[in-house]
């Protein structure tokens, strides 16, 4: 045990444990005994017994298969990718102030965040709020700038 990592010294410790349990065992369980119920089924058995344990496995994978939903195909609006059409989206004009903006902020959001939307459409959602994030910081920027 000297030398030798804390980990090893008890990984060395159950390995010598683990052997003197499967000596202790194969010395209680003997040779003589009869199989008992326990092992005739799960050796196999009798024929009946086989056969009537792959109906029923038959029975269990034939009703638990469930169908995969189809995929959906992606909304229209998450192909718009580009800050001039995200731009369009949000409308931001002259007479915008903080207010407006958050509300802009948050409907947009409530259509397009990521954790709202399907794995596979979220690539595109991510893209689609960064660019409204940015746009709506930058006019809230110029509005508190002016």
């Amino acid at each position: 045990m000297f030398g030798m990592s804390v980990f090893q010294s008890v990984l060395e410790r159950l390995k010598t444990e683990e052997g003197e349990e499967e000596i202790a065992v194969t010395e209680i369980s003997g040779a003589s005994r009869a199989p008992s119920f326990a092992t005739t089924f799960v050796a196999g058995g009798s024929d009946s017994a086989s056969a009537a344990r792959s109906a029923v496995e038959r029975a269990y994978f034939d009703a638990s298969f469930v169908e995969p939903p189809p995929i959906e195909p992606m909304p229209e609006f998450l192909n718009r990718v580009t800050l001039a059409e995200v731009a369009e989206e949000l409308d931001l004009g002259e007479r915008e102030t903080l207010a407006t903006l958050a509300a802009k902020r948050r409907s947009f959001a409530a259509a397009n965040h990521p954790d709202r939307l399907p794995q596979n459409f979220r690539a595109n959602a991510t893209v689609r709020m960064k660019l409204a994030n940015m746009l709506i910081d930058e006019a809230s920027r110029q509005l508190q700038a002016a």
